[in-house]
C-alpha cells in the first residue's frame, strides 16, 4: 500500500522503539519520498518579536511538507540576548551558542536514526561543541576579521551497544546527511528585507 503522505496509519500497531525511534516509521518514509520526491519540499518559519536591547523572542508554530500544512504540538518559543559584556541583558542564550545548538541537535538527531536503522543501541550521546569567534569584525574595527565563526569543532562520547568502528561510522553518515552541517559548511542564499 502506497500512501501519499508521511503520515503513521492509524490503526498501525506501535513497534518497540530503538533509541526512541521508530524504525518502521523511519523507513516508510523513505520509501514513501523515494516513490513521490515532492513530499520531501519542507518550509520551516520562526517569527521574531524585539524584546528590548538586544532581547528578542522567536516563535515556532509550524511549518510545510510532505504535501501539506503542519502545525506544531504547541508553538515553541526561543529567546535570544547578549551577555552583559556584549552590551546585553543576558536573559537568554547568544545568537551563535543556538548555531552550536544547532548543529548539536541535528548531528545527535542523526546518529540516533542512523544507529536506530542499523540495529545499534545507544545508551548515551553527548556532544561538545566550541565555536571561535574575534568580535573585531562584527563590532566594525577591521574588515579583514570575519563577523562569524572562524571555527565550529564538535567532539562526541557514545556509549553504545557496537565497536569504535562502527560509532565513527555512524558519526560519519550523521555529518554527511546533516542539514545544518551542509548549511554551515556550504552556505546558503540569504535575502534580508523590509516590508512596510
Amino acid at each position: 500500500m502506497t500512501t501519499t503522505t508521511l503520515e503513521k496509519p492509524a490503526a498501525r500497531r506501535q513497534p518497540v522503539p530503538m533509541n526512541g525511534i521508530d524504525t518502521p516509521a523511519l523507513f516508510a518514509t523513505i520509501g514513501a519520498v523515494g516513490e513521490k520526491p515532492a513530499l520531501a519540499k519542507f518550509q520551516f518559519r520562526a517569527n521574531g518579536q524585539w524584546i528590548n536591547g538586544t532581547h528578542m523572542r522567536s516563535t515556532m508554530t509550524g511549518f510545510t511538507g510532505a504535501g501539506g500544512a503542519h502545525s506544531h504540538k504547541s508553538a515553541y518559543v526561543a529567546d535570544a540576548d547578549h551577555p552583559g559584556v556584549l552590551c546585553g541583558s543576558d536573559n537568554a542564550p547568544t545568537p551563535v551558542e543556538y548555531l552550536l545548538h544547532a548543529i548539536a541537535a541535528c548531528l545527535t538527531a542523526g546518529i540516533a536514526n542512523i544507529a536506530a536503522a542499523r540495529g545499534v543501541k545507544l545508551h548515551a550521546v553527548e556532544a561538545d561543541v566550541s565555536g571561535d569567534i574575534d568580535l573585531q569584525g562584527i563590532l566594525g574595527l577591521s574588515d579583514k576579521v570575519r563577523n562569524g565563526f572562524e571555527s565550529i569543532k564538535v567532539d562526541f562520547r557514545i556509549d553504545a551497544d557496537a565497536p569504535k568502528e562502527m560509532l565513527e561510522k555512524l558519526v560519519a553518515q550523521s555529518v554527511a546527511r546533516s542539514a545544518v552541517f551542509d548549511v554551515l559548511t556550504n552556505g546558503v542564499p540569504v535575502s534580508v528585507g523590509l516590508r512596510a
